[in-house]
């Protein structure tokens, strides 16, 4: 048979939000000191710097390619530019030489 244990006392410290997370096991283990990162190839949108680690071509020619109106591979949120990862490699795979 399974142990349960209840537990009522509440921290002196801790935010209700904070109970929530651990509760429902989103708290991180480490006590929150550890940024959660997404790989490269799960992402949906790439940096340039991203895009270049990712598909082994360098930044400026990454930027030289994106500059285009018809570039259908880039996203612009304001200035910043992101790079569609699915796009991006549907694009590489019909070219031949960059």
């Amino acid at each position: 048979m399974k142990e349960v244990r209840v537990c009522t006392a509440k921290r002196s410290n801790e935010s209700p939000s904070g109970a929530f997370k651990r509760r429902n096991g989103l708290a991180q283990q480490d006590g929150g000191t550890k940024s959660r990162q997404v790989p490269i190839w799960e992402k949906g949108n790439l940096t340039l710097e991203e895009a270049a680690v990712y598909s082994g071509i360098g930044i400026n020619k990454l930027r030289e390619m994106s500059d285009s109106k018809d570039c259908t591979f880039v996203l612009w949120n304001g200035t910043k530019r992101l790079l569609k990862r699915r796009r991006l490699d549907e694009h590489l795979d019909r070219l031949f030489s960059i």
